[in-house]
């Protein structure tokens, strides 16, 4: 190749590709080889898929003849998405004929044949599966029809003992209708009794002969209900029938092989006997082999077999009234075949001690089982009367009761006790016939949270302090034990607070509450399965105590119990001054200067002046007397003076013008500025101003003037015109002079 120079090198003759060229081309081999590989990778799968379209390959394939019925086949798979036919095809090889079954995938897969069934022979079978990609065919299979014959199962008619002989039932058939007639049948029967889940099972062989076959069913138990089923198989077929309908007979019974016996002592007595209740029982172990018809008892005295009682009852829980002293009690079972052994039990005497040798007892859950172990100080004791009774607030139910020998713990199944339910379990100690003192202890096969939380009540409200108080579950409605109660209390829009106690205490009291505050409180029971709240309560604290009431109260008392306690002892120390202070002095007119100037002028002075003509007679009316002001302090005087001074002048006349002589009424003193009261008995001096001590001529018009009751003044209209005097009114010897009713005239015609 040349080369020539012109500024850029160029090739020079031949083919000489470009660049680009080179490049397309490397690019072109580059997309062949990839496609070349993504062919042979896809080439498979291209053909996997192919093949997924044609049906499954039957497989599996089993036949039964279905005696004197039909062949039939099935196969796998058993069900399609997409719809396939099946052909079953079957070739004889004893008869070289060939016949074809025809199935869908809708019908499920499986095929029979009805016709053309002679045994004995060989078929050859192959199934072909067709859809609408293509036919897929089964592999070949022989059958022989004596290795897959299946047959009805046999039926049971009978079920019953043989007389005479014990622990045996005698089990009668019929055989299969469609059995082959020359053909040996093997049996399997199996039996179980009645309260029991385990099967047992028998294998015979009987001809099909006899259209009845018998066999006789042994080592059972007596007077034991049990349950027999029958199935069969031809000789030589692997295909039993299925089970015959089950069917029930009962063993013969036995006599009685063992009785346990226990007591259950009342406390109260009737007529004066304590109470027995016995309870009887087949023996722990032995098995129901009889019937029992009923119990003979027979007890008496330790000390006096002569006075033995006997009983026969059917009852097991028989009651018996013993005295006080220790009785033996033997019973035994019978039924029409015999009678069980004696059972001995000895009633201690009523005030004899028993033996305590228990010295602890726990519980505990396993699986499926209730465990109760106990200590025991006393190693000779080795038997061991075990009771559980459910604690209900109802009637106790009867007691359930268990012997246990040679252990010191006794376990029960969870099945046999109810769950939330709580019993009572108590283990005496037996040493030979005597009974020592009982242990309990409770316990529960299995706890949930109790029915409903605990009633609850507030007593005893106080400014900061209440009182809260609930009442126990019901037994039947805890569901297990009690562990704690939970307070709840919360003031009104505030925060919630909780109180925990054991279960022992039914009341808590809570401090520390607002005044006037209302608060809800409930009560929440707690198990170890969980816990439940009792209703809400609501109450309000107190805005004040009774402490503080009485406080205020004895304060205030306090203090005039004081004040009266110093005013005793000031009246005691100056009793003047509280004399003077309680009851101020009030001038005594007995006392007044008066009595000392009146003197002989004053005879002169009391004569009353005449009457003035203007009085009007008939009438007898007197006109009121009108007074100064200071006319009251001149005329309080000493009546006893005055009637001293009248009297020395005329002993005579002075009483009798006083008194009146017949019938005299009250006239008032002169203080009273009007006395309408006062009668015409007036001294014959002639009438005169009562304003005795006055100057003359003060009251010149001043007549007494009478006044009767029919003028209708009364002592509310009396003294109209003149003022009270407020000194008059608090004098001690304010007096009323007594007037005769007499007139004037009557006085002057006396004279």
């Amino acid at each position: 190749m040349a080369w020539r120079v012109d500024g850029a090198q160029r090739p020079t003759g031949g083919l000489s590709p470009s660049g680009s060229s080179a490049k397309a081309l490397g690019a072109s081999l580059h997309y062949l080889g990839t496609m070349w590989a993504w062919t042979l990778w896809m080439l498979p799968l291209l053909c996997k898929f192919g093949l997924a379209d044609l049906p499954a390959k039957p497989e599996n394939i089993s036949c039964v003849f279905y005696y004197t019925k039909n062949f039939t086949c099935t196969w796998s798979p058993q069900k399609e998405a997409n719809f396939i036919s099946y052909t079953v095809r079957r070739t004889s090889c004893y008869l070289r004929e060939n016949d074809t079954c025809i199935s869908t995938s809708e019908n499920g897969s499986s095929c029979s044949f009805y016709s053309r069934i002679t045994p004995p022979d060989i078929y050859i079978i192959q199934v072909e599966a067709q859809n609408a990609y293509g036919i897929i065919k089964s592999d070949i299979t022989y059958w022989d029809l004596y290795t897959i014959t299946k047959i009805e199962p046999p039926e049971i008619f009978s079920v019953k003992p043989v007389l005479g002989l014990k622990q045996m039932v005698q089990v009668k058939w019929t055989q299969p209708v469609l059995a082959p007639k020359s053909s040996t049948l093997n049996y399997t029967l199996r039996f179980r009794a009645v309260n029991s889940t385990h099967w047992m099972e028998v294998n015979f062989t009987r001809s099909c002969v006899n259209e009845e076959e018998a066999y006789n069913l042994t080592g059972l138990q007596a007077f034991t209900e049990y349950v027999v089923a029958l199935q069969c198989v031809a000789n030589k077929s692997r295909f039993w029938s299925g089970w015959s309908q089950e069917k029930m007979g009962i063993t013969v019974e036995e006599a009685p092989h063992g009785l346990d016996l226990w007591r259950v002592l009342r406390s109260d007595k009737v007529d004066g006997k304590r109470p027995v209740q016995l309870l009887l029982k087949k023996a722990k172990g032995t098995p129901v082999l009889e019937k029992v018809l009923g119990y003979n008892i027979w007890y008496f005295p330790e000390n006096n077999t002569n006075l033995t009682k006997t009983m026969n009852t059917t009852n097991q829980q028989p009651e018996l009234y013993l005295g006080n002293q220790t009785y033996w009690i033997h019973v035994i079972s019978y039924n029409s075949l015999g009678k069980s052994p004696e059972a001995i039990l000895r009633i201690p005497a009523i005030d004899e001690k028993s033996f305590q040798c228990i010295e602890a007892m726990h519980t505990c859950l396993t699986q499926d089982q209730l465990v109760v172990e106990w200590q025991s100080s006393a190693p000779e004791v080795d038997t061991w009367m075990v009771e559980w009774v459910p604690d209900l607030d109802s009637k106790p139910l009867a007691i359930s009761w268990e012997s246990v020998s040679h252990t010191r713990n006794w376990t029960i199944q969870q099945d046999e006790l109810k769950p939330f339910w709580c019993y009572n379990i108590s283990v005496y100690p037996m040493l030979q016939n005597r009974v020592g003192k009982p242990y309990s202890i409770q316990a529960y096969v299995k706890e949930g949270v109790p029915s409903e939380g605990p009633k609850t009540k507030v007593e005893n409200i106080g400014v900061r302090t209440v009182t809260i108080t609930w009442k126990e579950i019901p037994k039947h409605q805890r569901n297990g034990f009690i562990n704690n109660y939970t307070i709840f209390y919360q003031a009104e829009d505030g925060k919630e607070f909780s109180k925990t106690v054991n279960s022992s205490i039914l009341q808590y009291d809570l401090e520390s509450l607002a005044r006037k505050t209302s608060y809800t409180v409930r009560v929440m029971a707690s198990t170890s399965a969980g816990g439940i709240d009792g209703p809400r309560i609501n109450f309000k604290t107190l805005s004040i105590s009774v402490f503080e009431i009485f406080l205020i109260t004895s304060l205030v008392g306090g203090g005039l119990l004081i004040l009266i306690i110093l005013t005793v002892v000031y009246g005691i120390k100056k009793p003047n001054k509280l004399k003077h202070l309680c009851w101020p002095d009030v001038p005594n007119p007995a006392e007044s200067s008066i009595a000392t100037w009146c003197g002989d002028d004053f005879k002169g002075k009391l004569n009353l002046k005449e009457f003035d003509d203007s009085v009007n007679r008939e009438d007898g009316i007197l006109k009121p007397c009108y007074s100064p002001s200071d006319l009251i302090d001149k005329l309080v005087v000493n009546f006893e003076s005055f009637l001293e001074v009248v009297s020395a002048e005329d002993p005579g006349k002075g009483w009798e013008n006083i008194l009146g002589g017949e019938k005299n009424e009250y006239v008032a003193s002169p203080n009273r500025p009007y006395c309408p009261t006062v009668s015409a008995g007036i001294p014959p001096g002639g009438p005169q101003c009562l304003c005795s001590g006055m100057l003359e001529g003060t009251c010149p018009e001043a007549r007494e003037q009478l006044l009767p009751p029919a003028q209708g003044f009364g002592p509310d209209h009396l003294c109209e015109e003149g003022a009270p005097n407020p000194y008059l009114k608090n004098s001690v010897t304010t007096r009323e002079f007594l007037v005769s009713e007499k007139r004037p005239e009557q006085i002057h015609r006396e004279v």
